[in-house]
């Protein structure tokens, strides 16, 4: 976009308007406000970066980026989509200054730096940018949402292990070779030998 300034404006209606069935230049003149030809090309830049499908649909980034809680992560994957020749030269590309991040632009693209053209592109992706959160160590909402059934899922198993370790016991089986004897004597002190040493408790 050469009015930069747009990308913003209308990122910030899109927070708090409700989300259309399809985005389309009606929707951004009437309901978001924007007559202006200088906004139009925010639709092609909405598609590019995965807001919207081919037909205007909003997908879910678009609904996410909605969210305060997923505003950050639906933006960082934004522009992982909409700039991904630039990711795939640099992965931190978003942690670059703009200069630097200029020189990868022309390097791509291959127009002179001072070409009318890299200065919006630079400009459309920082201001993207503000909205975004890369730190992808940040727990997700679905391992928020499965962590207390692993939780769950481990107490059982403890408490399974403790009910069985109280219920296992051990059995004996004990084989003799008694002498061949009548004398009663002999059996009575192997019994009582038995009894002293094996079977105590």
């Amino acid at each position: 976009m050469n009015a930069t300034g747009f990308v913003t404006k209308v990122l910030d209606k899109i927070i708090n308007a409700q989300q259309p069935e399809r985005f389309t230049l009606d929707y951004l003149n009437t309901k978001l406000g924007f007559d202006t030809a200088s906004a139009r090309p925010i639709i092609p830049l909405l598609k590019r970066i995965g807001f919207l499908a081919s037909d205007g649909t909003p997908t879910s980034i678009y609904s996410r980026f909605r969210n305060p809680q997923e505003r950050g992560r639906a933006m960082a994957e934004a522009l992982h989509v909409g700039y991904k020749d630039v990711y795939e030269r640099n992965e931190y590309v978003h942690d670059l200054p703009k200069d630097k991040f200029k020189n990868l632009i022309v390097e791509i693209t291959g127009p002179k730096p001072s070409d009318p053209v890299v200065s919006p592109i630079v400009a459309t992706f920082f201001n993207l940018k503000a909205y975004a959160n890369f730190n992808h160590g940040t727990e997700s909402s679905e391992a928020k949402l499965i962590a207390p059934i692993n939780e769950a899922s481990q107490d059982a198993y403890s408490e399974m292990r403790r009910e069985n370790s109280q219920a296992f016991n051990f059995s004996y089986t004990i084989n003799l070779n008694l002498p061949e004897t009548t004398d009663v004597e002999v059996f009575n002190a192997i019994f009582r030998s038995l009894k002293e040493h094996l079977l105590k408790g």
